[in-house]
């Protein structure tokens, strides 16, 4: 029996304009904005649907505002939201996964993103460090050239993204060692990212504890369907495990190419990308083959959906 999954997309994912229309049409998409301005004590809607695109990309306004698209496309969608049997996200996506399916409401969720993007932003500062992005290579060799490549600073995969694309992270002396390996390794591609950061990354330590503070304090509850989790590519299937497995997602590895790899194994054909951009409805394309992928990112998108 074929199954369907929700993906909602992370940081990357932004650009100007994101969820303009879906803010004009619901008073309750308005809603969910004024939560989130509210708590960054900034105008999150102006800086989404005006920009500049540099201002968007800092980590402080990118993650709450990818965060919101995706929760406004939901909000607009209402009972019109395709069945599924599965949800996840990729990193901050992970909290639009967890809303979709009821573990969380979607102003904790709101709320949360704010706070952890926050805190990501200041470890930044605090440990500066980069990204670099590898095609071609396995996981083991990539593994492999950043277990080398730590002899000049810390370096690890950071983003499984797909069988041959995975994304590093650590100190920039590390990560340049790292690629440079990886050129002589005949990677394809190996390039350093323009990131704020070493996102998923031991240099995220800093974030950690704020965020465990905060995400220890709330409450959630046992997920609808079950929601693939970044860190164990496994199901959160308890509400227990939602907290640990979020606050231990900052500084470790998102294995999306596992995550993929487990809903093939489980005979999900369908995909719905559900926020900004296809960057996720990429690499599912490439490596599910779903026989159904569609893209729920702008108000047109949601009508031709709905009305099919």
């Amino acid at each position: 029996m074929s199954k369907t999954v929700l993906f909602f997309p992370g940081q990357a994912s932004q650009y100007v304009g994101m969820g303009k229309e879906l803010y004009e049409l619901s008073d309750e998409v308005r809603a969910l904005y004024k939560i989130a301005s509210s708590e960054m004590d900034f105008d999150i809607a102006r800086l989404s649907f005006e920009g500049p695109a540099e201002e968007l990309k800092r980590t402080r306004f990118t993650q709450p505002a990818i965060l919101l698209h995706s929760l406004a496309v939901l909000t607009v969608l209402g009972d019109r939201l395709p069945t599924f049997d599965f949800a996840a996200g990729h990193s901050l996506g992970e909290y639009g996964a967890l809303a979709v399916t009821g573990a969380m409401s979607f102003e904790q969720a709101i709320k949360a993103v704010v706070k952890r993007a926050s805190l990501m932003e200041k470890a930044c500062i605090q440990r500066p460090g980069t990204m670099a992005a590898i095609m071609g290579l396995k996981a083991d060799q990539a593994e492999a050239i950043c277990n080398q490549a730590s002899a000049e600073g810390v370096v690890i995969p950071a983003n499984y993204n797909s069988a041959i694309q995975i994304a590093i992270s650590g100190e920039i002396v590390g990560v340049e060692k790292a690629v440079e390996l990886a050129r002589e390794a005949k990677a394809k591609r190996a390039m350093i990212l323009e990131v704020g950061g070493a996102f998923h990354s031991p240099l995220m330590e800093p974030a950690r504890a704020g965020l465990e503070e905060y995400l220890a304090q709330q409450t959630y509850q046992v997920p609808s369907r079950p929601v693939v989790a970044n860190v164990t590519a496994q199901p959160i299937t308890t509400a227990d495990a939602i907290c640990p497995l979020l606050v231990d997602q900052v500084t470790s590895p998102v294995r999306w190419a596992q995550t993929m790899k487990y809903l093939v194994g489980q005979g999900v054909n369908t995909v719905y990308e559900i926020g900004p951009g296809k960057v996720l409805s990429g690499l599912s394309r490439r490596d599910m083959k779903p026989e159904i992928l569609v893209n729920l990112d702008t108000l047109a998108d949601i009508k031709a959906f709905t009305t099919a």
